[in-house]
């Protein structure tokens, strides 16, 4: 157990400051502060010394360096119960300090402003307060350290009932959380750092190549139930960054836990509903769509997706790229969903869908614009760019003798969207605003093709067809041609493009290339 006496407190982030140093001040605490969050206490009535008065050395290089001082890092790192160091302490004048209360500069935010200035994110790098943080928690055993504004509270209630004394296992907590801290600040910076080169006005993004370290910094979410399976351990973490954002960051607004399974289902339809710009639903059943659509309103487009394949519907994600108005969460309550995803839900909405207890509702923030992707395999990582790739209709090719009409290329845009967000061997049937049927993740492509069309609930005569990679062969084209299809998007690169153009022209099927391949494994 460690008493309370005297506690150092810089924060970049005021939350609930004011309220924790007043109960401080109530103990009996001394408190040392510099520049801002000094005059911040001031102004709330809380008595505060200046760290450049403890130490007798003032702030210089415009405040670059005020606690990197003997007496601070020795009142911390100083060993309670070690006579030579108590004794070093007190020829010197130093004075233990007992609580680190630290948060950082806002260095992720500077840098993910848009327009911000190379020099402007270098000096959002800080260097007193980690060091602060690593001194108080590598000496946790006398030090507590609390760099976290969400920890203010229930710290204070053990302040409170223990008369101003933290326990073993309270300081060791911090400590934790305060390693955790700076590994991802200074990933951040590693991170600022790696994907950039140097130049005379500063040093400029690159995007020619990956970063030749990548750092990941992860904070913990929530523990799930299990993972994939009951055998498995999971949890769910998100990336360090202010404020959260896709899957990870959503605000739950209702239901029972998530598993492993929904988020991973979630991510997909979030991914996939993104993509369009009318409102749009998309329906995820074990990471693959099972109906996909666009409209002129939210509900339209959700029956028309659902009704696409309404019996994997069922215990499937929902994701919208529209707030959920009433009319569709009604709709919504005739099935059995799982998850549903939605920048926003109305009030009214939000009423009907939480008449079921069990489902989720996640609010979800954007992505930003740029991302890597990670995938963990033995030993390492794979890394790679977010597969965001814009193909407009004036990039298309057309590569039979008859073009695609107004409708048939309206349908092809649409597969196009929708193909990338399938598993490989990737084929999907659509018309302008739906999806008709899907075969995904098979090992041949006429498989695929033979697979979507059995799926098929609707008429696939006079559709489209979308495949993610090129026809190795003729077979499956002349497969589609079966069911009625009438225009084919797909990259082209085949050694047999001139035998796969043949067939489409011999059936009467507009095809157009797009030099772009959309593997999802």
């Amino acid at each position: 157990m460690v008493s309370i006496r005297r506690a150092l407190v810089s924060v970049s982030d005021k939350s609930g400051l004011a309220e924790f140093c007043s109960l401080l001040k109530d103990l009996g605490v001394e408190l040392l502060s510099t520049g801002g969050t000094a005059a911040f206490l001031r102004e709330h009535k809380i008595p505060v010394t200046d760290v450049s008065a403890y130490t007798g050395f003032p702030e210089i290089l415009d405040g670059r360096v005020k606690t990197l001082h003997p007496k601070i890092h020795g009142g911390l790192l100083a060993m309670r119960d070690k006579p030579s160091h108590q004794q070093q302490m007190k020829e010197q004048d130093i004075q233990p300090i007992d609580m680190v209360i630290v948060n950082l500069y806002p260095f992720r935010e500077t840098a993910a402003r848009e327009g911000a200035a190379y020099h402007e994110v270098i000096e959002q790098i800080d260097i007193g307060g980690p060091s602060m943080i690593r001194s108080a928690a590598k000496n946790h055993a006398g030090v507590a350290v609390v760099t976290d504004p969400r920890d203010f509270g229930w710290v204070s209630d053990e302040l409170k009932n223990c008369k101003g004394v933290l326990s073993d296992a309270t300081r060791f907590t911090l400590a934790q959380k305060a390693f955790a801290a700076t590994a991802a600040y200074d990933s951040a910076i590693a991170s600022y750092f790696a994907e950039r080169i140097w130049s005379p006005e500063g040093a400029e993004k690159t995007s020619n190549t990956l970063p030749s370290t990548e750092t990941l910094a992860l904070e913990k979410v929530r523990d799930l139930r299990y993972g994939e399976n009951p055998h498995q351990r999971g949890a769910l973490y998100r990336t360090a960054s202010n404020p959260p954002f896709g899957v990870a960051g959503a605000e739950v607004l209702h239901g029972k836990e998530l598993s492993y399974n929904n988020l991973l289902d979630s991510d997909g339809a979030w991914n996939l509903v993104l993509e369009f710009d009318k409102p749009a639903a998309s329906v995820i059943k074990h990471t693959n769509p099972c109906g996909t659509a666009q409209s002129d309103t939210l509900l339209e487009a959700y029956v028309l997706a659902r009704d696409a394949d309404p019996v994997s519907a069922y215990g499937s994600v929902v994701a919208f790229n529209r707030p959920v108005d009433p009319g569709t969460a009604d709709e919504l309550n005739k099935t059995f969903v799982e998850v549903v995803l939605a920048p926003d839900f109305s009030a009214d909405a939000l009423k009907i869908l939480e008449q079921k207890k069990n489902i989720r509702l996640l609010k979800v923030k954007s992505d930003p614009p740029i991302a890597l992707q990670h995938r963990q395999i033995g030993g390492g990582f794979l890394v790679q760019d977010k597969d965001t790739y814009y193909l407009r209709p004036e990039d298309f090719k057309i590569v039979t003798k008859r073009a695609p009409t107004r409708e048939e290329m309206e349908a092809l845009q649409f597969g196009w969207k929708v193909v990338k967000h399938v598993k490989s061997n990737a084929i999907v049937f659509t018309d302008a605003s739906r999806m008709l049927g899907i075969g995904a993740g098979q090992t041949s492509r006429v498989d695929a093709v033979k697979w979507g069309a059995m799926k098929a609930t609707l008429p696939l005569q006079g559709s489209a067809m979308a495949s993610d990679a090129f026809f190795p062969f003729p077979d499956g084209l002349l497969e589609a041609a079966k069911y009625g299809i009438k225009a084919v998007i797909q990259p082209g690169g085949s050694m047999r493009d001139s035998e796969v153009i043949d067939a489409a022209n011999e059936n009467d099927i507009a095809m157009v290339f797009t030099g772009i391949r959309h593997f999802k494994h």
